[in-house]
């Protein structure tokens, strides 16, 4: 626990003007990002006396080690830079909301020749036009499939796009009228359009004047005796009607607004809120955080507008955003709010009316959201709490494992051979923390060889961002050379054994939060470079498991003893019975069926082997699909397609003459000569063999059922 005079600046040292500041660990780690008016006043407020602070700050000053600061011109500046450091350092003391599941979107992709209507989750992309969120993708399809009878919007993916492009015939939706058919040229591109530009006008909320249009053109067929187009219409306004009264009416026509409420207690907070366009709700969404700083509802609120519009532009930024509590001072995020839009908006607490009523209707969402969050999340820490105590208490370690690293191996009859690494934080996944590895040392099909050269190479690139943070001070022990080749008080071997091509490669996914908040920094030993963001292996697990039995256990032993780690535990899950092997130790640890602890370390080997068994199989099947004219220089994929059509095989294309070769359109003599010589000096590849039938292939490369069918000897 740091001292907070030992970092106070210097009296005077600190400017009197707007600035953004932040709080770094003894790590470099930034910890908390703040902002101020005057940069002055805020800051001396962290340093007086620790008995006067907030329990919350007291634990956040006495973590830092460092203080910074940035002056800007204006609060607006200081709102923004706040907010790109939040995101960018991803500070532990800052209130970070996050959503409790990915809601789906409706999307028009107006950024296409032949804009498509769809279901979008994620991230949003440049060109497309959101509407929602919505609880359910089930309902964005209902909606969707009430309006393509007025507006006939292509549904269809690219593939079926392109499909029923070459063979001239739409898809069922062309034929059925609720597709306008682009495909096949029953509409322009331009016509496509405007129909896409009509629908995302319905959906903004502009209903009213389009709804009267069709009636009026409903009475004209009706007035020239054109019953049919009458009834079409008829049916098209019932089927926008019914549309319509998905959505509720809850404010005046023609209103777009946000109502943002909060619901909170000493230790968490969950935000609603409801999209209102059109006078109608729209979607609604809802955050949970953990207060880890001493915050006001002012200040959650100005968080969460933060997080609900850092990203956003233009008409995504409401006209009227009604909040629970304003944020002090309030004239800074009214200015940024409007830049963002690109005119005026109006942020304000409602006073009377439907939309206080509409405030209250939020407010209740919020405390049930609340409610709800605080039940599941007391029985996951339970559950997860009871499964590390129980693999501590069996394994015999001093402390429950916050981290756990497992590897698996998997290859297909010793090709192809590569390394899984997946990390669980607090019983949690932490899918940014996976690595992927290739055997570099042997060839073959050595799981127990593997398992130590894995192992091997994972921390030596701890103890290298060890020594680089400066916290190796001493010669570990072990049987690394004193020659400054291996691993000794003087260096770290520089070669860590990252594969060069694709090297330890991160995994996709979600980044899991930490239920860290009941200690300062549960894991410790966090470290980060110099701009304060996480290193890649800088910190060690407390649990290392292997998928396998003693012989992989005692491999992974023996590569931490190389290096001189004896504070890390090592454990083997053995498919055939899920016996627990520990080293050194002639009988397995058999843990009870029912235990929570066995299910957690069963989900930890099953995730993995799923994340080991894919990486080995995009491997294997881009070999697979090499071929020799993929190392002819200057034969680019629309020759090299060519050549193929052409001849049918790589077999036939070796056989044939330079002349032949010329034949090909776009080859030319030089070309042609070319690949001659390179096929000529590449030896030719064995037959392939359909591993289903037996039967001997006559072309290079094996099809996809001989693929299917090697999946079932992998592991």
């Amino acid at each position: 626990m740091a001292d907070p005079s030992s970092y106070r600046p210097k009296p005077g040292q600190i400017p009197d003007s707007p600035g953004v500041y932040k709080f770094r660990d003894e790590h470099g780690r930034v910890i908390y990002v703040g902002k101020a008016k005057s940069l002055r006043q805020r800051l001396a407020n962290y340093f007086q006396d620790l008995a006067g602070l907030h329990p919350r700050t007291r634990t956040m000053v006495t973590t830092a080690a460092a203080v910074e600061w940035t002056v800007v011109s204006t609060e607006v500046e200081a709102l923004q830079l706040e907010y790109s450091w939040i995101k960018e350092f991803d500070p532990r003391f800052n209130v970070k909301y996050r959503d409790d599941k990915s809601y789906p979107y409706l999307a028009v992709t107006l950024n296409e020749e032949f804009p498509r209507v769809q279901v979008m989750r994620g991230a949003k992309k440049k060109g497309v036009r959101y509407f929602g969120p919505y609880g359910h993708a089930w309902a964005i399809r209902e909606t969707v499939d009430l309006m393509l009878r007025v507006f006939p919007v292509r549904t269809c993916s690219a593939g079926v796009f392109k499909r029923s492009a070459q063979i001239g015939r739409p898809c069922l939706l062309g034929y059925i009228g609720k597709c306008s058919a682009p495909c096949v040229g029953r509409v322009s591109a331009e016509e496509h359009h405007e129909l896409a530009e009509e629908f995302c006008d319905f959906m903004a909320g502009r209903t009213g004047a389009y709804i009267r249009r069709l009636e009026r053109r409903m009475q004209e067929a009706a007035e020239e005796m054109e019953y049919e187009r009458a009834a079409r219409l008829r049916d098209d306004i019932g089927a926008l009607k019914r549309a319509m009264e998905k959505s509720a009416v809850v404010l005046a026509d023609a209103t777009d607004a946000d109502l943002i409420a909060v619901a909170e207690d000493e230790l968490e907070a969950a935000v609603q809120i409801f999209h209102v366009r059109g006078g109608r709700v729209r979607g609604q969404r809802g955050w949970v955080t953990d207060k880890v700083e001493a915050v006001t509802t002012s200040g959650l609120v100005e968080h969460a507008l933060q997080q609900l519009y850092g990203e956003e532009r233009g008409d995504a930024v409401p006209k009227e955003v009604l909040v629970p509590a304003l944020p002090e001072p309030v004239e800074p995020i009214a200015q940024w709010l409007s830049e963002r839009r690109g005119s005026q908006v109006s942020l304000r607490i409602p006073q009377r009316g439907d939309k206080k009523d509409l405030m209250a209707t939020v407010g209740r969402n919020a405390q049930q959201a609340l409610a709800l969050h605080k039940t599941k999340r007391a029985s996951d820490l339970t559950t997860r709490s009871r499964a590390l105590e129980e693999i501590a208490e069996a394994l015999g370690l001093d402390a429950v494992p916050l981290r756990i690293e497992c590897f698996d191996i998997s290859h297909l009859q010793g090709d192809d051979v590569v390394a899984s690494m997946v990390v669980f934080e607090d019983g949690l996944a932490r899918k940014s923390e996976y690595r992927r590895f290739q055997i570099k040392t042997f060839q073959g099909q050595d799981d127990v060889r593997s398992m130590h050269e894995v192992i091997g190479r994972r921390f030596k690139r701890y103890l290298q961002e060890k020594q680089k943070s400066g916290e190796w001070t001493e010669e570990p022990a072990g049987n690394a050379p004193a020659d400054g080749t291996g691993v000794n008080g003087s260096g770290v071997t520089p070669d860590t054994g990252v594969t060069p091509d694709t090297g330890v490669t991160p995994g996709s996914g979600p980044v899991t939060a930490l239920a860290d908040d009941l200690e300062p920094d549960p894991l410790g030993g966090r470290t980060t470079d110099e701009d304060g963001r996480p290193k890649r292996f800088a910190y060690p697990p407390q649990l290392v498991v292997v998928d396998g039995g003693a012989p992989q256990v005692a491999a992974a032993r023996r590569a931490l003893d190389e290096l001189g780690i004896d504070d890390v535990a090592v454990c083997g899950l053995a498919k055939r019975l899920e016996e627990v092997w520990l080293p050194e130790d002639d009988d397995p640890v058999v843990l009870p069926r029912s235990s929570e602890g066995l299910y957690l370390l069963q989900r930890v080997r099953d995730e993995a082997h799923r994340f080991a068994i894919t990486y080995q199989r995009s491997k294997r099947t881009k070999r697979l699909k090499s071929s020799p004219l993929d190392a002819v220089a200057g034969l680019g994929d629309t020759r090299r397609q060519a050549l193929l059509k052409h001849f049918g095989s790589v077999k036939k294309l070796r056989a044939a003459t330079v002349d032949e070769i010329c034949e090909v359109p776009g080859v030319g003599r030089k070309t042609a000569e070319t690949v001659a010589a390179a096929l000529a000096g590449a030896a030719p590849s064995a037959p392939a063999v359909n591993t289903a039938t037996g039967e001997i292939i006559e072309d290079d490369g094996a099809p996809p059922a001989a693929l299917s069918a090697e999946r079932g000897q992998e592991r």
